[in-house]
């Protein structure tokens, strides 16, 4: 399926109640945040003066960041998130496609002032670059919805499975956890399939090349509830803050925790995330840094 293709519908479940893709293409009203704007460090130089660079997720992984009906505009929750960041202070806004195995680099060298690829906070990643919450986010595991696996539970579950990660995410981490698990009981391990991109692992999953998908639950439940072809059959182990992630030090975060704040208060957004189905994974305030998953 061709990204622009998405566009034209209109997809309702319970979950992901009626997102209208041809609506959210619109950017929401954003009002600048004076709060916000102050406390943007004195000293802090954008990679392009007066606009907010942010790395976004070059895959498409709806609701999370696909391409517009134009097949050239980023569109999706990150997306809006980003223009309710550099809308609150004050900057226009330059979006960046991104892999995901380029934004740490991306940000350490100042190619991105902010970056914004469902980056969940943990521990090791604190060493390096800060962090202000906007989501809190789940993950699944989705099958083929012809598929003989009907939950996903723990590590047994997934013996001898081939099963579909990013690589360097904490899904990967979660999978190679429970290889060591299941080593330990004498089980069979799964095997780590490495796909970076969203096409491929539609097509792993239903020519049988793979039998589980292991990411975002937003993502899953969103192909789930589009085609009808895969189902959602278990939730990760762990929950994580989804935060936007910034370098270590430079003091940006707190203007951006600012600006998600005064978002809240004034409902901008609840806005955001009603509109791509992810009331669910609200946060009441923004928090810099709160304690990150350890494995």
């Amino acid at each position: 399926m061709k990204y622009g293709v998405l566009a034209g519908l209109v997809l309702t479940t319970a979950s992901h109640a009626s997102i209208d893709l041809k609506a959210n293409e619109q950017p929401l009203p954003v009002t600048v945040d004076q709060q916000a704007v102050a406390k943007i460090p004195k000293g802090y130089q954008f990679v392009e003066p007066g606009t907010l660079t942010v790395a976004i997720s070059a895959l498409n992984s709806p609701p999370l960041a696909l391409l517009a009906s134009d097949n050239r505009t980023r569109i999706g929750s990150d997306p809006d998130i980003a223009r309710l960041l550099a809308g609150s202070l004050g900057l226009k806004l330059k979006l960046v496609p991104t892999a995901w195995e380029d934004w740490p680099l991306g940000i350490t060298s100042g190619r991105y002032d902010v970056a914004l690829v469902n980056i969940a906070v943990t521990e090791q990643r604190k060493e390096k670059f800060d962090f202000a919450t906007y989501r809190v986010d789940s993950l699944a595991f989705s099958v083929k919805s012809t598929s003989d696996i009907q939950s996903i539970k723990s590590a047994g579950d997934l013996a001898g499975k081939k099963v579909i990660v990013g690589s360097g995410t904490n899904q990967e981490r979660i999978l190679l956890g429970w290889n060591e698990e299941n080593k330990r009981a004498g089980r069979e391990t799964a095997l780590p399939v490495y796909l970076t991109d969203d096409a491929s692992g539609n097509l792993y999953i239903q020519s049988g090349r793979a039998d589980v998908f292991f990411g975002p639950q937003s993502v899953s439940a969103y192909k789930a509830a589009l085609t009808g072809k895969t189902r959602v059959v278990g939730l990760g182990p762990k929950k994580a803050y989804v935060a936007t992630t910034t370098k270590k030090g430079n003091e940006l975060v707190y203007a951006l925790q600012a600006a998600l704040d005064g978002a809240i208060q004034r409902g901008e957004y609840q806005k955001v995330l009603a509109r791509w189905g992810e009331q669910g994974e609200a946060v009441a305030q923004s928090k810099v840094n709160p304690p990150g998953i350890t494995y």
